[in-house]
Parts: structure tokens; C-alpha cells; sequence
């Protein structure tokens, strides 16, 4: 048995290329092998939100305080709240992140794959993309043979 305690923990800003506005992380905690989950508590100020990114076997966000946006790949920009629970399946494209107006806390969930980071991260959500609550466009679709 291993406890972590409250003070021991350290609390860090999100990398500036991850993440647009005031995002600080806590980890929380990670599974000796062979088990794999992990867990943070990530804080958004108000407006703030994550780049798009993935993850290789998902995740579950629990929102803990405030209100925020989640948005997936091609989806609608849908509201969160305190209680709300968030499944983002692998590999997924998807950002998270606080309203325009309130911040949110969200302890997020997931797996490691040993030897592949945890996230893999990619553009910012844009300024546009994130208060108009527009679709993304689709990843362009294979065309069929005759």
C-alpha cells in the first residue's frame, strides 16, 4: 500500500503549447505495473482550454467544480458541469477545457501504454473554434472505387 499525501503533491503549469489561457495540473497518482491507470486534477481559469489531443486508451473526465466545453473530432461543442462524467474513447481527437465566464476543475482518468506517452497533442483549439460552438470539419473521407 502506498498513500500520497495532499502536501506532498505538486501542482504545475500546463505547457503553453498544450493549452490556451491558465491551466495547472496535479498529478494525482500512477499505478505501479502491472496496473496502468493514472489520474490528475487539472484547474481552468475561465476561457482557458487544452490544444486537441488524443489518448491511446481513452479517458474519463469527472468534473468536480465549475462549468466547462468538451469537444470531439467533427462534433458539437457540448456544455459540463459540476457532476457530469466525460468518456473519450481511444485515440479519439478531442479538447476540454472552462466556460467564457466560469472555471472548471476535472480530475482526469486513464490509462498508460508503457513506452507511449500519455497524450498525444496537437494543434490549438482556435479562438473561433471554441466560443462559436461551430462543428470542426470532418476528417476528409476516402472515396470509393467504381
Amino acid at each position: 500500500m502506498r498513500i500520497s499525501r495532499k502536501m506532498d503533491a505538486q501542482v504545475v503549469p500546463v505547457d503553453p503549447a498544450n493549452a490556451t489561457g491558465s491551466v495547472r495540473f496535479n498529478r494525482m497518482f500512477h499505478a505501479e505495473p502491472p496496473g496502468r491507470a493514472e489520474g490528475a486534477i487539472a484547474t481552468f481559469e475561465p476561457g482557458a482550454r487544452s490544444a486537441w489531443h488524443s489518448h491511446p486508451l481513452g479517458q474519463t473526465l469527472v468534473i468536480l467544480e465549475g462549468s466547462g466545453r468538451v469537444q470531439s473530432w467533427g462534433g458539437p461543442v457540448e456544455e459540463i458541469r459540476a457532476g457530469d462524467v466525460v468518456w473519450t474513447p481511444a485515440s479519439e481527437k478531442h479538447w476540454h477545457g472552462a466556460s467564457p465566464t466560469e472555471g472548471m476543475v476535472q480530475l482526469a482518468v486513464g490509462e498508460a501504454v508503457p513506452g507511449k506517452p500519455t497524450s498525444d497533442w496537437m494543434e490549438k483549439v482556435s479562438d473561433e473554434e471554441y466560443s462559436s460552438g461551430r462543428r470542426t470539419p470532418e476528417a476528409p473521407r476516402k472515396k470509393r472505387s467504381p
